[in-house]
């Protein structure tokens, strides 16, 4: 999920910098240059955000099979 959400984020980021940097009417190595740079700058953020979000996801499922746990020891699937 972490790399998923990673690589949504700077694919879009570094199509937005190419449709805004051609638009400038920036030279297209400029352009092609600062897009990739904000694509690999977004792909490491991207990576920790996702991760810190599947690590909530995580702990939130975790907590919530504990709750049903509680209420209903048999329920079917409760064997971890």
């Amino acid at each position: 999920m972490a790399t998923r959400i990673a690589v949504c984020m700077s694919l879009l980021s570094f199509a937005i910098c190419l449709i805004v940097g051609l638009q400038a009417d920036n030279p297209f190595a400029t352009t092609v240059w600062r897009a990739l740079l904000a694509m690999g700058s977004t792909l490491v953020i991207g990576q920790v955000l996702g991760a810190m979000a599947s690590g909530m996801l995580e702990e939130n499922l975790k907590a919530e099979r504990k709750k049903m746990e509680k209420i209903s020891p048999e329920v079917p699937g409760n064997d971890r």
